[in-house]
């Protein structure tokens, strides 16, 4: 498993890293037996860095992924988690006030059952608290030993540099992949300038990007895709026809699945240096690290653009729509 350095926070990492957004119960049911044994399948194999959110089931990722990691030395593991999300009634709003980061970091010490958190990020900002206030805190958070660095996730670049200048911005994870290319144009230039390290979420677009969705696809009714339109309507139906051109670039001409084109792709970009793959199935292991060797030429990437070039660019979920 190739490792990368992660910007200044100088962690360094695997290029893969397991994610855990799948375990909280926002994509259906969760068979926790399947997704312990896929966590650990990574461990085994080399990944290092394992990511998740207190707001993945407000603790159930995290429960799930402590016991998964239970038996291994806590040193040999990268944990990333991500706060600033609160439950509220039946829905979730974003809160990062000093209070609740406070609250939210214990809670994750808690669920996660460690002493501290490698990487603590930001998961989405908070127009309703001044980002100095969360920054002073998190800083607050590091001198008490309880995190070793901070992060940032679903953040532009004038947010990374508000927040920058009371506690500088160590990593960034936005979403990325051959649907959604929007930080090409501000949000990894500025990183890369600033030696922010980048992890990027959902390089399979989701599942879109994964091979298996079909026009007549029916997700369970807790899975956040059976309410989202970029799973639904014409514009599904003409991204499945260019993934299915994909599949046979993959296929035929590179001798690799669509999947590990897709994060190969990502990782592609010399401004992202790790990309998350999440699984709760074992067998899915090997095809998610395999992408992480896999050298795309110019000419492969030129293939892509020309089949993206007929297809349609998509946002994704926020709290407010989960």
């Amino acid at each position: 498993m190739r490792r990368t350095i992660l910007g200044k926070s100088g962690l360094e990492v695997s290029r893969i890293a397991f994610g855990t957004w799948e375990l909280g119960g926002e994509w259906g049911p969760t068979d926790t037996v399947a997704a312990t044994q896929a966590i650990r399948e990574a461990a085994d194999k080399g990944v290092t860095f394992f990511d998740t959110a207190q707001g993945y089931g407000f603790g159930q990722s995290e429960h799930l992924l402590a016991a998964a990691l239970a038996d291994l030395p806590r040193e040999k593991v990268i944990i990333a988690t991500k706060g600033g999300l609160r439950p509220e009634g039946s829905g979730i709003v974003r809160d990062a006030s000093a209070s609740w980061i406070r609250r939210g970091v214990d809670a994750s010490l808690r669920a996660l059952d460690t002493d501290y958190i490698d990487l603590y990020q930001v998961h989405w900002p908070d127009p309703s608290t001044p980002f100095e206030e969360t920054a002073e805190e998190l800083g607050k958070l590091v001198a008490d030993g309880k995190l070793r660095h901070v992060g940032v996730s679903n953040f532009d670049v004038e947010q990374m540099e508000a927040f920058s200048t009371t506690l500088p911005v160590e990593t960034l994870q936005p979403p990325y992949h051959l649907f959604r290319r929007e930080i090409e144009t501000e949000v990894l230039p500025y990183t890369a300038a600033n030696d922010i390290g980048v992890l990027v979420y959902g390089p399979l677009a989701h599942g879109l990007l994964s091979g298996h969705l079909m026009p007549d696809t029916e997700f369970d009714p807790n899975d956040w895709r059976s309410k989202s339109p970029v799973f639904h309507g014409d514009s599904f139906k003409r991204n499945l026809r260019a993934v299915e051109r994909l599949q046979r670039l993959a296929r035929e001409e590179l001798d690799v699945t669509l999947a590990q084109l897709a994060v190969a792709w990502t990782l592609h970009n010399p401004a992202v240096g790790v990309a998350i793959v999440g699984t709760h199935t074992p067998s899915h292991i090997d095809e998610a690290l395999a992408a992480a060797d896999l050298d795309l030429e110019d000419d492969t990437i030129k293939r892509i653009d020309e089949i993206m070039g007929d297809a349609v660019q998509v946002g994704g979920p926020s709290p407010e729509g989960m």
